[in-house]
């Protein structure tokens, strides 16, 4: 075991190469923090995937920033801490699951750049490809969202996800199922709707959709198991796990029969994976969603989704859907619709340092520098 010597906090800025607009708002760069862990023998990177605005979760930038520095750094700079010891080193520190995340993945990196191994090895991942899917944001117009759609399927993803708003949804939906009558299409709310929406999602249930995801307040479970009631499609929920108990919970009201992973929502890779067994042991199918992630946590959502219970494509699109120029070397989407899982030491990636530095709008450094 080495002792974690030094912390560097970086907020990035990277363009998207065109505007994500969900129900919370329009996204037109990725502004997240990086850390880069020290340890005696190795380093390691971690992405943490809180925004600008409290719009999906309570955590933000700004705040996970200041928990970072003045609340996780000084119960681990200095220290021995192994990532299966993480949780307990920062259970004073409530909450805050995606900036613990972004420590967990650092430190879990360099844990095992130091050791050969790879992340997807350790968190036992059966495949070294996995299917991808892509999310498509809320366009100014159907002709618009068409056009997006047909060149995601020409460029051969498996599964299309479509954000959906109250006012912005079924008519559009079934454009694009009309237009494709054979592709794996799913739906996203995030939690834009109430439980008084019913007829919205029973028009919706005749169009033969892999999933809706998160409908309703992320908060209730109760409401979505009434509605997975009323309707066949399978609801998936993201936004209401946030950790292997949320799961349970969810799965054994009745209130999802699909449930998507996002590591940092739950507070880190390890948590993920518990998640993932409880899926697996139910027998629910589980997915690696993502949060517009640079080539670092693209990285370790593709380790996540190698293992078994990832059975529906994910949200790991490609690289260049996002960026021109990633932080790292980019992921590609083969002709199958399939992306490699990393298999280098770690995450597998090493972030480009010059890209890194280009990207760069606040450094603070912690530790001894």
């Amino acid at each position: 075991m080495s002792r974690i010597r030094n912390l560097d906090l970086r907020l990035i800025a990277l363009p998207l190469v065109r505007p994500f607009r969900t129900s919370f708002g329009e996204d037109t760069t990725k502004d997240a923090i990086l850390l880069r862990l020290e340890t005696d023998v190795a380093e390691g990177w971690g992405e943490c995937v809180a925004g600008p605005e409290p719009g999906y979760s309570e955590e933000f930038n700004e705040e996970a920033w200041i928990t970072l520095r003045d609340h996780i750094a000084p119960r681990i700079l200095d220290s021995d801490i192994s990532s299966e010891e993480l949780a307990d080193a920062l259970a004073g520190v409530r909450g805050h699951p995606m900036a613990k995340a972004t420590v967990e993945m650092a430190l879990l990196d360099a844990e095992l750049r130091a050791a050969g191994r790879s992340l997807a090895e350790h968190l036992g991942a059966e495949r070294d490809r996995v299917a991808c899917g892509v999310s498509v944001g809320i366009t100014s117009t159907v002709e618009e969202l068409l056009r997006q759609v047909e060149g995601y399927v020409s460029e051969g993803y498996q599964r299309i996800k479509l954000k959906i708003e109250p006012g912005t949804d079924v008519e559009r939906v079934r454009a694009v199922r009309e237009a494709n009558p054979d592709m794996l299409l799913s739906v996203d709310a995030n939690a834009a709707y109430a439980p008084e929406d019913v007829d919205v999602f029973r028009a919706l249930d005749e169009l033969e959709l892999l999933m809706i995801e998160q409908p309703l307040f992320y908060e209730d479970l109760l409401q979505h198991a009434k509605l997975q009631r009323e309707i066949r499609t399978p609801l998936c929920l993201d936004e209401s796990i946030r950790s292997a108990a949320d799961a349970a919970a969810a799965i054994e009201l009745g209130a999802c029969r699909i449930v998507n992973i996002k590591q940092g929502r739950v507070g880190g890779l390890l948590e993920a994976k518990r998640v993932h067994d409880v899926g697996l042991s139910a027998g629910v199918p589980v997915w690696c969603g993502g949060m517009l992630e640079t080539g670092i946590g693209r990285a370790a959502n593709l380790a996540l989704a190698g293992l078994p219970g990832f059975t529906l494509p994910g949200d790991t699109s490609a690289s260049r859907r996002y960026f021109r120029e990633d932080l790292t070397d980019p992921f590609v989407l083969d002709e199958d619709g399939t992306m490699a899982v990393p298999a280098g030491p770690g995450l597998g990636v090493v972030p480009h340092a010059d890209r890194v530095e280009r990207a760069t709008v606040r450094l603070e450094r912690l530790g001894k520098n």
